[in-house]
């Protein structure tokens, strides 16, 4: 069973990036849905434009980028990933009898945020996880946005009331990060953790003050 990654259009399409290229390295299947908001938020971050007609070269381009801009910085096999056009209702995950085993939302919006809180549906991003939720599988919303105002702040409380993981998107130094793609798979590394995906994106935290300083760093991480 695959799981489902929702992109909306918040800034930080290298999140998701991270996260589809840890999950296809885990072996998981992934059913993708980019909103139509994110594509604009992909183009002006990466240059890329995601088309539906052809995503499959589009998304080998944007996995293949590292998060500091540079092409080919990556391999990934794109074959167990299934596209589903944000605008098709009828898709497989708008279904509680698709099998899957959750749904990644990153990162997500505020509008997403208050979309899926309120049940509104309006795209697939948005029924999947309405489904996500209904069904009781795991949801995690990796939120991006600052400050977050009131309103927001509700709906996520809403959210996690509803059985969602709220991961804000706030990278972590302890991890000895020397690079942005540090930065953003620690990021991508906790919305797995989350999950329960198995994944090698950041050194985690074992007890040791300065441990994740250059040159003492675990040389199998």
């Amino acid at each position: 069973m695959p799981w489902i990654v929702g992109v909306s259009g918040a800034s930080g399409t290298p999140y998701a990036a991270s996260v589809v290229r840890a999950l296809l390295e885990a072996g998981e299947s992934v059913d993708l849905v980019v909103s139509r908001a994110s594509r604009l938020t992909l183009l002006d971050e990466t240059g890329i434009a995601f088309r539906d007609a052809r995503w499959r070269d589009d998304l080998r381009e944007w996995l293949a980028r590292g998060a500091d801009g540079k092409p080919d910085t990556f391999e990934a096999d794109i074959d167990r990933v299934r596209h589903w056009s944000p605008g098709d209702l009828a898709a497989g995950p708008s279904s509680g009898s698709y099998p899957v085993k959750g749904m990644l939302i990153v990162p997500a919006s505020t509008a997403c945020v208050a979309g899926v809180a309120l049940g509104l549906s309006k795209d697939l991003l948005q029924r999947a996880a309405s489904v996500t939720l209904k069904e009781r599988r795991p949801l995690v919303v990796a939120v991006r946005e600052t400050p977050l105002n009131g309103q927001t702040l509700r709906h996520l409380v809403a959210l996690d009331d509803a059985g969602a993981s709220v991961v804000p998107a706030s990278p972590a130094f302890y991890a000895g990060a020397t690079h942005i793609q540090d930065l953003v798979d620690f990021v991508a590394g906790r919305v797995l953790d989350a999950a329960g995906v198995g994944h090698g994106l950041y050194r985690r935290w074992a007890g040791e003050l300065g441990g994740g300083r250059p040159g003492r760093q675990d040389t199998g991480q």
